[in-house]
């Protein structure tokens, strides 16, 4: 195992190719170090196993194992090296971070928790048709990508195909792949498909319910409780729905033949209603008092009041519908927003082009094509494309600081910037359209002369000519765009980074406009920072010159290992 890590701690390239950039892990099996392939130009991470025992064999196992697999579920294995004391993988670089520390930090809701196990089953569907049964899964054994999307990678297959004496007396193995392994397997049968299952079964009873179904204690009493079979998820989580609750523990039968396939029972998971956004990690020890928990409907209904909002401001505070009107439109919009959010969007969207339209033909023109550019932006994210309409809302109360956390769960930086610059552009044309003042920097709204317009063109140069005249108000769309785009920097950074965004927010919008109000902007953009700074900070990881002051302290022979590599593909 120190030798395996002395290898790649190496000056030079390991077997001619492979640059070490920092460690990522080690364990009874080896070491795993994130490297730069030369001849690839890509990064992979490079696992070291000692051939010492059952330990070289294994390894190559796992890679024969992992080259037949393409999946998205399953990390590839890119090459095969070895040498008289190593075994070399080379698999594929995905950022992110174990389930089981994903589950100790309490990261995953009941959502978040059945999704990735559906992923992980389908990743196992795909190796058991091709007749490979993983055997060793486990929270340590599932990586969580790093992202906004749950997105899972199952690792290790090196107890694939492996004899049912070596799997349960090799080093390692026990006690912490006990607590996952099936009662069949422990009664000494080598175990099929239906060992997978059960033991995703028992990491999805774990992540729902904050505990392990059969707790800790020594071998042989963890044994018998296995025997015996997991309890009812129900008895550990009431509030989950039965049908949910019911798949979990067909997983957990003590038959194996009457555990559904890992293909179906993925399906039965995204089919099953969840539970909304509570961690599914709450610790008991911490003794927090239980929440109520909301019924699931409640956030897809919060999620189609920006489309009420919309539909019925659009409809009652422009001319053209008649009376009364507004309230059916925007009834109308929530409820296609809540079951067919796609629907409801463009619903919502396109309210407004009539009564654009009894302005000026190009007025409408050009609002229907920004509506189908922001149609497309959000396609993949719908429920959360019309978040901008907490810039209206937020503004009369001075609050507009605070765009830049309300549009935080529009995605990745670019929605994020152009939720807060159409949040700013939206209050502005409500207090116009109202005759108040401008937000941020106060001030009636320019005068445009936008009606008979009968081209686009007209009516976006006429708007354009709106926008040179509030110059300040452009300025601080502009800085509160940028702030938006950048929280995703500073977030889970602890105080520091919450720091520096209230720095940030604080000197670019009092910079845009001096003339502006400096105490809401000043008092909003440090509550944004107190938010980030209550965030959990992410793992510390080392810089790269720590890492070859690492390297160098344990390296132990300057010689790199000569070997030729055998490529899996």
């Amino acid at each position: 195992m120190a030798e395996a890590s002395v290898h790649a701690a190496a000056p030079g390239l390991v077997l001619g190719r492979y640059r070490p950039l920092r460690p990522l892990g080690s364990g009874g099996m080896g070491s795993v170090w994130h490297a730069f392939d030369t001849k690839k130009d890509r990064e992979v991470a490079l696992k070291i196993v000692a051939r010492a025992g059952t330990a070289g064999p294994r390894a190559e196992r796992e890679a024969t194992s992992a080259a037949q697999l393409e999946h998205p579920a399953c990390l590839r294995a890119h090459a095969l090296a070895r040498d008289e004391a190593h075994v070399y993988i080379a698999y594929e670089y995905v950022p992110g971070r174990t389930l089981r520390h994903a589950l100790e930090r309490g990261e995953l809701d009941d959502e978040a928790a059945v999704e990735a196990s559906a992923q992980i089953l389908d990743g196992l569907a795909h190796a058991h048709e091709r007749g490979i049964v993983h055997r060793d899964i486990k929270p340590a054994n599932v990586l969580l990508a790093d992202g906004p999307e749950v997105s899972v990678r199952i690792l290790d297959f090196g107890l694939a195909l492996v004899r049912e004496e070596e799997t349960l007396t090799a080093a390692g193995d026990v006690p912490g792949t006990l607590a996952y392994i099936s009662p069949e397997r422990l009664a000494g049968d080598s175990g099929d498909a239906a060992t997978d299952v059960w033991s995703t079964g028992v990491l999805l009873w774990e992540a729902l319910a904050g505990r392990h179904p059969f707790g800790p204690g020594p071998f042989l009493e963890l044994t018998k409780r296995i025997g015996r079979g997991a309890p009812p998820l129900g008895s550990a989580r009431p509030d989950l729905p039965k049908p949910l609750v019911r798949l979990v523990d067909s997983a957990l039968s003590i038959d194996p033949a009457k555990r559904p396939r890992a293909a179906a029972l993925a399906a039965g998971l995204r089919r099953a209603p969840k539970r909304r956004s509570l961690p599914a990690v709450s610790r008991p020890r911490l003794k927090l008092p239980s929440l109520p928990a909301l019924p699931p409907f409640v956030p897809r209904a919060l999620t189609a009041l920006p489309a009420a909002l919309l539909a019925g401001w659009a409809s009652s505070a422009l001319a053209f519908f008649p009376a009364h009107w507004s309230l059916g439109l925007a009834a109308l919009a929530a409820l296609l927003s809540y079951p067919t959010p796609r629907l409801g969007l463009a619903f919502t969207l396109a309210v407004p082009i009539l009564p654009l339209g009894n302005i000026s033909l190009g007025l409408a023109i050009a609002y229907s094509g920004f509506a189908a550019g922001w149609l497309v932006l959000f396609w993949s994210r719908p429920r959360r494309a019309l978040l901008f309409v907490a810039g209206p809302l937020l503004a009369p109360l001075g609050l507009i600081g605070l765009v830049p956390l309300a549009v935080l769960p529009a995605g990745d930086a670019a929605r994020r910037a152009a939720q807060a610059a159409a949040a700013v552009v939206a209050a502005a044309a409500v207090a116009a359209v109202a005759g108040h003042d401008v937000p941020i920097v106060g001030g009636s709204a320019p005068d445009l002369a936008l009606g008979g317009l009968g081209g686009p063109f007209g009516a976006l140069a006429e708007l354009w000519r709106g926008v040179a005249e509030a110059r300040p108000l452009l300025l601080e769309t502009l800085a509160l765009a940028g702030a938006a785009a950048a929280v995703g920097a500073c977030r889970h950074r602890g105080a520091w980074g919450g720091a520096l965004f209230g720095a940030l927010v604080t000197a670019s919008t009092l910079l845009a406009a001096p003339g502006a109000a400096a105490f809401p902007l000043v008092v909003t953009g440090w509550a944004c920072a107190l938010v980030l700074a209550a965030e959990p900070a992410r793992p510390h990881r080392p810089s790269r010159l720590t890492v070859l002051a690492w390297s160098l302290a344990r390296r132990l022979t300057p010689l790199r290992p000569r070997l030729r590599p055998v490529h899996l593909r």
